[in-house]
C-alpha cells in the first residue's frame, strides 16, 4: 500500500470510528413519532402531547388470572402494596377504599373550592337538610365507614361528592374486596406510571417492576397457578421498540449471512471479500450517524430500512471488485465508474426529495438512504483503488452462474411484447382499482400483534378504562383563561351527559378550578350566624344534632377566608398528575383537553360528533376526534411522500436528460422503470396488498436500483456487446440485492416486511425488464476490457 493508501484508510478508520462513538450515544426510538409531523397544527399538537404526556399514555391495566378468588384478592392487594411503595407509579387502583386514605385530608382541607355542589342554595334550611340526610345515609352503607369520622366536619357530604366527581363512570364490580372482571374470573388493578408515555425507558422499567412484584407476590402465596396481564400503552411502545429492535438484528443478521456466502463463493478470497463488505459497513455506520447528528434520535424503521440498503451498497462493491479485477483499475475508472456514478447520482435525486417532508421519519428515510448510498460511493471510488493498486484484486473466471444468467437474460428480449402488454393490462387494472390501492388506515402500520390488541381490549372493557379518543380543546393566553374555557365547555357538556348523549368526560378544572369559580364558591357561603341559625332549623328531629357541628361551622367559616387553590397546593397528590395530563403550558400559550367518554366503551363510533359540536357552538373549544384526526395527518402524509417520490423521480429524469443527452436512450430507460413499478404495485395489489407508506418507499428504492441495471444495459448497447464479466457483476449485483431486502420480507414487523416484500421481487423485475425491453447487440467476443466503452 503507498502513502495516498495509509493515508485514506487512517482517514476512513477515523471516520469510522466516530461514527460508532456517535451511535453508541445515539437514542434509538420505536414509537410513533416516525408518523407524526415536524410543524404540527393546534389539532395535531394535542394529538402528540396525548401520546406522549396524556393521563391515557401513562395507564398500565392489570390482571391476575388463575387460582381461586380468594388468592386473587391477596395477590391484588399485595401487588398493589407493592406498586405504591415502589415509587414509579401515581396511584395504584384495585378497588379497596383505603386507596382514598392518602387523598381525604387534602380534599377535606380544600373541599369547599372544590365541590361544585357550594352554590347558595346548598346552605339553605332545606338544603342543608337534604345534604346532612345523604350524608347519614351514606355513612350507614359498607363504603360510608371511612367518611364516618368526618362527619362531624363534613356533614354536607363535600368530599364523597367529589370524590365522585373526581372519578366518574362505573368501576369494575368488587368480588372479595377488590376489583374483578364481571366473570369473576380475573382480580384487576389500574396503574398510572409517574413516567410519561413518551419515555420508553421508564415505561419499561415500570412494567418491569409489575412483573418482578407479581413474581415476588405469587411466590410468598405458593399460588404457582396465577398468571400476570399487563396491558396498555407502555407495554405496546416497549413492545414495540423491543419487536422492531429485534427484528432489525434478526433480518440484518440474515441478509449480510446469505450476502456474505454469495460473495464469498464468487470471490473466493477473503481478502476480496472484506474489500467488499467495507463499502457496505460504512453506508450502515455513517447514516445511523448523521441521522443522529441531524435529528437527536434514530427511528427502528429507519435502522431497518438502513440494515436492507445493505443490498444496494453491497452492489458498487461487487461492481469493482469483479470488473476491475478483470478489466484492470484504469479500465475500470474508464469504462464502468462513470454509470456506477450515475446510478448512484440517481439514487441520491430520488431520495433527496425525501429531505423536504414535513414528517421526520420520511425525512430520516431521506437523509440515511442519502449519506449512505453516498458514503458507499465514495469509499468504493477512492478507498477501495488504493488498496489495490499494488496487489490487484483476483476474482475467479465467470461461472455457470454468469453464463446462466447471460442465457436467460440474453432471452429476455423475446418477452419484451409480452411484458409491454402485461403492463398495459396491469396499468388498466390499477386504474380500475385506484381508490382501492392505498390504505389510509394507520393500524396497517402498527407493530402491534393482533393478540395482544384483542388482550388490550378485553382488559379496557374489564376496567372501563378510557382510550381517549375523542378530545375537546380549550386554548388561552393564561392559565385562568383556559380553566375558565374548560369550566364553560364542561357547562355545554353535562346536559349531553345528564340526557345520555355522551358517558362523560374529564376537566383539569375538576382537579383545580379557576379563581372566578372559585371566589363564587366561597361567596356562597353563608356567615356563622346565618349558617348556624339554618342548620338548626334544618335538622330538627334529625339523628344529629346541630350542637354536635361545631367543627363544620368552624369549616365553613375558615373557608370563607381562605385563599384561592392553586397548582402548587395540588404536589404530593394523584390530582397533580391528573392537572398537569390535561392541562399544559406550550409556545403558544396554555391549552385544556376535555377527554369525551362515550356511553358504552370499545364503541367503534362511540360519539356524535356533530352534536358535540353543535353544543360548543360560541365557544372556543374545539372537538378533535384524534383517531380521525390521526388518519387525516397519515393521509396528509402520504399525498406529501407521493409528491416528494414524484419530485424525485422527475429529478432522476432530468439528471439522465443531462447525461443521456439522447431521446431514444432517455425513453428506454424510464420506460423500464415505468413498467417495472406498474407490475409491481399490481402484483402486491393482486396478492391481497393494500399499499401504505412503506411501499412507496420500497418503490422509490425499485426505481434507484433498477435504475441501475437498466443503465448498464444502456451502457451495453452503445458499446455492442456484454461480456461475462460483466453478466457475472451483474448477477451478483441483483442476488445480493434481492437476498438484503428478501430477509426483511420475512420481518414480523409489517413496515419493515412491507419495504422488503416490495423492493425484493422489484430488483428481479427490474433485471429481467432492462434486458427485455433495452435492445442489446449481439454478444461480442471482444476482451472484457473493451466492454461497456
Amino acid at each position: 500500500m503507498n502513502r495516498r493508501g495509509i493515508v485514506l484508510v487512517a482517514l476512513w478508520l477515523a471516520a469510522v470510528l466516530g461514527a460508532v462513538a456517535i451511535i453508541a450515544r445515539a437514542h434509538f426510538v420505536a414509537d410513533m413519532s416516525f408518523f407524526l409531523p415536524s410543524q404540527p397544527s393546534a389539532e395535531q399538537r394535542v394529538l402528540v402531547g396525548q401520546m406522549s404526556e396524556g393521563a391515557v399514555s401513562r395507564l398500565l391495566m392489570v390482571a391476575i388470572e388463575g387460582g381461586d378468588g380468594a388468592q386473587r384478592a391477596r395477590a391484588s392487594q399485595a401487588l398493589r402494596d407493592a406498586l405504591v411503595a415502589s415509587g414509579r407509579f401515581a396511584s395504584v387502583q384495585n378497588g379497596r377504599t383505603d386507596n382514598l386514605e392518602a387523598e381525604r385530608d387534602f380534599l377535606l382541607r380544600w373541599r369547599y373550592q372544590l365541590s361544585d355542589a357550594v352554590t347558595p342554595a346548598h346552605f339553605t334550611v332545606q338544603g342543608l337538610r337534604d345534604a346532612v340526610q345523604r350524608s347519614i345515609e351514606l355513612i350507614s352503607s359498607p363504603v360510608g365507614a371511612l367518611f364516618k369520622p368526618y362527619v362531624l366536619q363534613d356533614p354536607t357530604g363535600e368530599m364523597i361528592h367529589i370524590l365522585i366527581r373526581l372519578h366518574p363512570g362505573s368501576e369494575p364490580p368488587l368480588k372479595d374486596g377488590v376489583w374483578a372482571s364481571p366473570d369473576g374470573q380475573r382480580a384487576l388493578l389500574l396503574a398510572q406510571t409517574r413516567a410519561p408515555g413518551s419515555d420508553t425507558d421508564g415505561q419499561e422499567q415500570a412494567i418491569a417492576a409489575v412483573q418482578q412484584h407479581f413474581a415476588a407476590v405469587a411466590h410468598d402465596e405458593d399460588a404457582p397457578a396465577l398468571r400476570l396481564v399487563v396491558s396498555g400503552p407502555g407495554v405496546f411502545a416497549v413492545q414495540s421498540r423491543d419487536g422492531v429492535r429485534r427484528e432489525v438484528s434478526r433480518t440484518s443478521l440474515l441478509g449480510m449471512a446469505g450476502i456474505v456466502l454469495v460473495l464469498a463463493w464468487v470471490y473466493r478470497s477473503p481478502r476480496t471479500l472484506a474489500l467488499g463488505l467495507m463499502p457496505v459497513v460504512s453506508a450502515v455506520v455513517a447514516g445511523i450517524a448523521v441521522v443522529s447528528l441531524v435529528y437527536g434520535s434514530v427511528h427502528g424503521i429507519t435502522v431497518g430500512f438502513g440494515a436492507a440498503l445493505i443490498g444496494e451498497a453491497v452492489d458498487y462493491a461487487i461492481y469493482f471488485c469483479i470488473q476491475s479485477g478483470r478489466l484492470g483499475l484504469e479500465r475500470w475508472r474508464q469504462s464502468f465508474w462513470p454509470t456506477i456514478r450515475l446510478g448512484v447520482m440517481t439514487s441520491v435525486a430520488g431520495f433527496g426529495a425525501l429531505l423536504f417532508a414535513g414528517f421526520p421519519g420520511l425525512a430520516q428515510l431521506g437523509l440515511f438512504a442519502l449519506s449512505g448510498v453516498t458514503t458507499a460511493a465514495l469509499v468504493t471510488r477512492f478507498l477501495l483503488p488504493a488498496l489495490v493498486v499494488q496487489r490487484p484484486v483476483q476474482v475467479p473466471p465467470p461461472g455457470w452462474l454468469a453464463h446462466t444468467t447471460q442465457g436467460w437474460l440474453g432471452a429476455a428480449p423475446r418477452l419484451r411484447w409480452p411484458l409491454l402488454a402485461l403492463a398495459l393490462v396491469a396499468l388498466a387494472y390499477l386504474a380500475g382499482q385506484r381508490g382501492q390501492l392505498w390504505s389510509v388506515n394507520l393500524s396497517a402500520l402498527s407493530t402491534v400483534r393482533a393478540e395482544d390488541a384483542a388482550t388490550d381490549a378485553r382488559l379496557r372493557q374489564d376496567l372501563g378504562a378510557p382510550d381517549a379518543r375523542y378530545l375537546v380543546l380549550v386554548q388561552g393566553g393564561s392559565e385562568q383563561a383556559v380553566l375558565e374555557g374548560a369550566e364553560d365547555a364542561g357547562a355545554r357538556l353535562e346536559p349531553l351527559v345528564a340526557t345520555g348523549v355522551i358517558g362523560g368526560f374529564d376537566s383539569p378544572a375538576r382537579f383545580l378550578p379557576s379563581a372566578r369559580t372559585q371566589a363564587l364558591r366561597r361567596a356562597a357561603l353563608p356567615d356563622a350566624a346565618q349558617l348556624a341559625d339554618n342548620l338548626d332549623q334544618a335538622l330538627q328531629g334529625a339523628a344529629l344534632s346541630a350542637r354536635r357541628l361545631a367543627p363544620f361551622l368552624e369549616a365553613v367559616e375558615a373557608a370563607r377566608g381562605a385563599p384561592a387553590l392553586v397548582r402548587r397546593d395540588l404536589d404530593g397528590t394523584a390530582m397533580a398528575l391528573a392537572v398537569d395530563a390535561l392541562l399544559a403550558h406550550g409556545p403558544d400559550g396554555w391549552s385544556a383537553v376535555l377527554p369525551v367518554r362515550p356511553l358504552q366503551q370499545g364503541e367503534e363510533a362511540g360519539l356524535p360528533v356533530a352534536q358535540l359540536r353543535q353544543a360548543l357552538a360560541g365557544t372556543p373549544a374545539v372537538v378533535i376526534d384524534l383517531k380521525g384526526e390521526f388518519e387525516s395527518m397519515y393521509a396528509d402524509y402520504l399525498r406529501q411522500a407521493l409528491w416528494l417520490s414524484l419530485a424525485g423521480v422527475v429529478a432522476i429524469a432530468l439528471l439522465l436528460v443531462f447525461t443521456l443527452r439522447s431521446p431514444r436512450r432517455l425513453a428506454r430507460v424510464v420506460l423500464t422503470l415505468g413498467v417495472t413499478v406498474v407490475l409491481v404495485v399490481a402484483g402486491l395489489h393482486v396478492l391481497g396488498t393494500r399499499l401504505h407508506l412503506l411501499h412507496l418507499v420500497g418503490l422509490l428504492l425499485v426505481v434507484a436500483v433498477g435504475s441501475n441495471y437498466a443503465l448498464f444495459f444502456d451502457q451495453v448497447d452503445a458499446a455492442g456487446g456484454l461480456a461475462a464479466d460483466v453478466w457475472l457483476s451483474m448477477a451478483t449485483a441483483v442476488l445480493t440485492t434481492a437476498i438484503g431486502f428478501g430477509a426483511l420480507a420475512l420481518s414480523r414487523v409489517p413496515v419493515l416486511s412491507a419495504i422488503g416484500s416490495t423492493v425484493a421481487p422489484g430488483v428481479l423485475l427490474a433485471m429481467l425488464v432492462s434486458a427485455a425491453l433495452i435492445p442489446r447487440r449481439r454478444p461480442v467476443a471482444a476482451p472484457a476490457a473493451e466492454a461497456g466503452r
